[in-house]
């Protein structure tokens, strides 16, 4: 599926999904019940509820950025108050509250809602996937926006895609990981489909939001954790709690974040003010990625230089395995419903070009550049 404009439209329509989050069913409906158009001088205050701490490196703070950029580029028209989690909704509930008009908008990731529908998958980012730069053109030149659009039209949320890590770590680790059995028994944070590759290899996946990660590695309560990378890592002070510590990861090479809006209010806006989110979102994809690409890159040696950390990669042997079960992972995601297939089938054409071109382009040109460190 291709795109004939220069940047993804905007053509399905959603219905809102009923959903308190105990902020009361008065404020819910009362929000769905707005008038389907806004006028032009009509001055909004919408609320952007997060998955991120506050003020976390790269995903609160992107998100509290991308919030300012949208008041500031509005003139004021459209105000964004961000919430992070737990301000207002907890962390894992963001797309319900967007989808019931509880809150306006939201930033957060789309495999957190995974279980509704498991397209989903492919909007953040799949095992052996897209790169950053990959999965942006994907969505913005390759179909990928309205399929995402599509996926999420029932729900009544629309998506945009505001920025990527970058290939991220693959976790912290109490015990080294020589071979494929040593997966087997270990209590791991881990989200996403490579949570269930590894799910299958023995381990107990867990699920916890951002901010209860250290606690549990310190309580005991999981062995092993996966955030983002050197750079959140460091500030998350996983180092103190594990020292064996896996780059890059299998599942996440560049994973998405994303920006998601009530539908009905969104198809409300004048068509200046969509305009203005659509550009704050693409322009929140630019800034969120150099900033994960700067601090990575200058964190990496502090997180080496702590004391009993050893940086390890994951061996071959354990790697063939690893994309074994990705691959008959894939399979059942694709077979799951009718959306999902479609997904897939779009992703995989993509991610098998992707592949072709980044052997001759950015592989070559990687090692072409370690000839050149010493010349």
């Amino acid at each position: 599926m291709t795109q004939d404009s220069e940047t993804p439209t905007t053509d399905v329509r959603g219905v809102g999904r009923r959903h308190l989050l105990g902020l009361g069913a008065a404020a819910a409906v009362g929000t769905l019940a707005a008038p389907a158009i806004v006028r032009a001088d009509t001055k909004l205050t919408w609320k952007m509820v997060t998955s991120w701490p506050k003020n976390s490196p790269g995903v609160g703070v992107n998100a509290q950025r991308l919030a300012d950029s949208i008041t500031a580029m509005s003139g004021g028209r459209l105000t964004v108050q961000l919430f992070a989690a737990g301000e207002l909704v907890p962390p894992f509930e963001c797309f319900d509250a967007v989808s019931s008009g509880a809150a306006e908008m939201a930033h957060a990731s789309p495999y957190f809602w995974q279980g509704k529908d498991k397209s989903f998958h492919f909007f953040t980012g799949v095992p052996f996937g897209l790169f950053a730069n990959e999965h942006m053109g994907w969505i913005w030149y390759g179909g990928g926006q309205q399929l995402w659009e599509k996926a999420y039209a029932p729900f009544g949320v629309q998506p945009f895609y505001c920025g990527s890590s970058g290939p991220q770590a693959g976790g912290w680790f109490r015990k080294e990981i020589k071979t494929v059995d040593d997966f087997k028994g270990l209590k791991m944070r881990i989200a996403g489909l490579g949570g269930e590759v590894l799910r299958r290899l023995g381990v107990n996946v867990v699920l916890l939001p951002p901010g209860e990660v250290f606690q549990a590695m310190q309580s005991g309560t999981i062995d092993a954790a996966e955030w983002i990378g050197p750079w959140n890592d460091l500030a998350f002070g996983l180092f103190r709690v594990a020292k064996y510590y896996y780059l890059p990861s299998f599942f996440e090479f560049g994973p998405a974040l994303e920006l998601m809006v009530n539908k009905k209010l969104y198809d409300g806006l004048p068509d200046d003010l969509k305009e203005v989110i659509k550009r704050a979102a693409f322009a929140s994809a630019a800034e969120s990625y150099a900033d994960f690409s700067y601090h990575n890159v200058v964190s990496l040696k502090p997180v080496m230089d702590k004391e009993g950390v050893q940086v390890k990669s994951l061996s071959e042997d354990i790697v063939k395995v690893l994309a074994k079960e990705t691959k008959a992972v894939m399979q059942e995601i694709a077979a799951s419903g009718a959306m999902a297939k479609e997904v897939y089938e779009s992703f995989e054409a993509f991610r098998q070009q992707s592949m072709t071109y980044a052997k001759v382009m950015d592989l070559a040109a990687y090692e072409m550049r370690e000839v050149g460190r010493d010349a």
